[in-house]
């Protein structure tokens, strides 16, 4: 496997398109911005095709990164989509964060085409991206895994394989949860450790050197909110959409957390005043006191 497709090069998909060349495979580039994807072309030493067929004409395997499962869906399932154009055999590899129902659904759609199908959502940002240390959630068949093996050695350094077909999705949106819940959490704790005369700046080693500590304390505070960088390259538009959906899955399985539920209505909410294209780590800013939170509409 030699040539590579990458479908959407945006901050996530430019790096990873670098990354693989950077690995030695031939990179063909493909965006719905066309402009977009020529100047990622010239940038980047990869090759850019102007249609999907003539995409897939030119690779054995392809990597989505994509906003959301409505555009990877239609992309699949289109008149002129990957299932209706692509040769038996080709592997897709979605590192789309989706929805695992619309995953799963896809599998069956490309597995009748003989398409092979991994779900690889990732974590660590554009950096990770361009640098090919992604954290990588991976669900699918074992052949197919082994088959796309390559490709995710050289997009992730950390590599964990959940399950089947849709495995990967589900472990990303509650690992996403996980940080949209510590984020609230975090923020409202060091208000009140401001509100006692502690600042947060003076208190978060100590917190990281004791059981409090979280990923958001170790990681989003001292390099994205402290320092106001507010550039970690993940919007609230993509958080938001990433929480709905860790509740969709919740209210499926027939479940009613309070706590999540809640931090799916505080997410929801904020949507009225930090705007979709603002860094995520943002919400550390909204004043939780005067959200509405009883009439927010789900954000997808």
């Amino acid at each position: 496997m030699k040539a590579i497709g990458v479908i959407g090069l945006g901050k996530m998909g430019r790096g990873m398109a670098a990354s693989l060349k950077r690995a030695g495979f031939q990179v063909t580039g493909l965006d719905a911005n066309p402009e977009l994807a020529a100047r990622v072309a010239l940038e980047e030493g990869i090759n850019a095709a102007g249609t999907l067929a003539q995409l897939l004409a030119d690779v054995q395997a392809v990597v989505l990164s994509l906003p959301n499962s409505a555009i990877v869906r239609s992309l699949v399932e289109g008149e002129e989509g990957i299932a209706a154009l692509a040769p038996a055999g080709l592997l897709l590899i979605d590192t789309t964060t989706a929805d695992p129902t619309v995953t799963q659904a896809l599998a069956v759609v490309l597995q009748a085409r003989g398409v092979r199908f991994v779900d690889a959502p990732v974590s660590g940002g554009p950096r990770g991206a361009q640098s090919g240390e992604l954290t990588m959630f991976i669900g699918g068949a074992p052949a197919d895994l082994s088959a796309a093996e390559p490709v995710l050695s050289a997009l992730g350094t950390k590599r964990y394989v959940i399950g089947q077909v849709g495995a990967g999705d589900i472990a990303k949106l509650i690992n996403n949860l996980l940080v949209a819940s510590h984020l609230l959490t975090a923020s409202e704790a060091f208000k009140i450790a401001e509100a006692a005369g502690v600042n947060t700046a003076q208190l978060i080693e100590a917190v990281n050197a004791g059981s409090g500590r979280s990923g958001v304390t170790l990681y989003n505070y001292p390099s994205r909110i402290l320092n106001k960088g507010f550039d970690s390259g993940f919007t609230m538009q993509l958080m938001r959409k990433d929480v709905r959906l860790a509740i969709d899955m919740m209210a499926q399985a027939g479940l009613a957390l309070p706590i999540s539920s809640e931090v799916g209505a505080v997410w929801a909410a904020s949507a009225a005043s930090i705007d979709d294209a603002e860094d995520f780590n943002r919400i550390v800013e909204l004043d939780t006191n005067n959200v509405d939170t009883k009439n927010a509409i789900a954000y997808g």
